[in-house]
């Protein structure tokens, strides 16, 4: 049978056209047989978690911290639910409750542990050895996390919350306020490893300025109460307040500030959350700031990077906050050369 020209080509189309349904059809019933092979060899939790181990409650303002280190990561274009999750584990106050919490974390295999205090590090350190720890401590290198800032070497990295500087600027403050103080009380945590280098700097300034340092311990509410009592009978003419997390939770600090306005005491703290509850003045790194900053810890560490090739970050915004209402309650007169200078002065 001769076919014409014509019918060739529309034989030919019409088996051309019958291949390549043929050949769909296996294409889309390949790809039905793949897809859930496809899905279940997808590694499980795409999303990047983030473990945050925290020393105080929810209902503490200290963990303002928890909203700066959000807003850090929004701003390095991450929304939580969606394409970060945290973690959020809190020890109430009650820093034995953090190995306990820090291993529950290592549990839930997150990618990233972010903790508040030196304690928290610690618990944190002892759960595991892989999972990257990103800290914002007092002093990194004064409480054996870290042999040196510039590389820290393993899983460890993050931020310093002191500048050696800082207790020498607290006491010139003071001075300025009080011209002719001669003793200062100074309290702090012996917990804390940072506490014993800010407390040296306090005596080599102390000694320049010509004032007498009593310095004196505490941890808990009672211990707090002990150390005034002792203030009072040594008769100290203001309180220096060391860097301390725990010193900063609500309770404590409430107590600090309650205490001092009954012993009419000026006092100097590094947080400015000691002044927001009644404290005469802060000055020190701005905490808040240095949350935010974790973030970015956080993020390079998501993105491959290595802890310990990271360096620690020294803090470089300082902030001045003043509380007039306590200053009128002591009869102080601050001077207008440090009002121009505050960050913040309450009312």
């Amino acid at each position: 049978m001769h076919l014409s020209s014509r019918q060739r080509v529309d034989a030919d189309r019409g088996i051309m056209t019958r291949t390549i349904t043929r050949l769909t059809t296996v294409v889309v019933v390949l790809l039905l047989l793949v897809a859930p092979f496809s899905a279940e060899a997808q590694p499980a939790g795409t999303v990047p978690r983030v473990g945050f181990l925290l020393a105080g409650s929810r209902s503490d303002s200290i963990l303002r911290v928890v909203d700066n280190l959000r807003q850090g990561l929004r701003e390095l274009g991450y929304v939580e639910g969606q394409t970060i999750t945290i973690e959020y584990r809190w020890a109430e106050g009650k820093e034995e409750r953090l190995p306990d919490l820090a291993a529950e974390l290592v549990r839930l295999k997150v990618d990233v542990i972010v903790a508040t205090i030196a304690a928290a590090v610690r618990a944190a350190r002892h759960a595991t050895k892989a999972i990257p720890i990103v800290m914002v401590v007092n002093d990194p290198v004064a409480a054996g996390f870290v042999t040196t800032v510039a590389r820290p070497g393993g899983n460890i990295t993050g931020l310093s919350m002191m500048s050696p500087e800082v207790v020498g600027k607290q006491q010139e403050l003071l001075r300025q306020v009080m011209p002719r103080i001669s003793r200062v009380a100074v309290l702090a945590n012996p917990a804390n490893p940072g506490s014993a280098p800010q407390l040296r700097q306090a005596e080599v300034v102390a000694r320049a300025l010509g004032m007498q340092l009593q310095p004196l311990e505490a941890h808990s509410p009672s211990e707090i109460d002990r150390a005034f009592a002792a203030m009072t009978r040594e008769r100290a003419g203001a309180l220096l307040v060391l860097l301390d997390p725990i010193l900063a939770l609500a309770q404590q600090r409430e107590r600090i500030a309650e205490l001092a306005a009954k012993s009419r005491l000026p006092a100097m703290y590094a947080l400015r959350l000691h002044v927001e509850a009644g404290g005469l003045m802060a000055y020190g790194a701005n905490i808040f700031d240095l949350y935010r900053r974790a973030a970015i810890y956080v993020d390079k560490i998501l993105k491959g990077a290595k802890p310990g090739d990271l360096p620690i970050e020294q803090p470089t915004k300082f902030e001045l906050v003043i509380n007039m209402k306590t200053a009128k309650a002591l009869g102080l007169t601050i001077p207008s050369s440090l009002l121009v200078r505050a960050d913040q002065v309450i009312e």
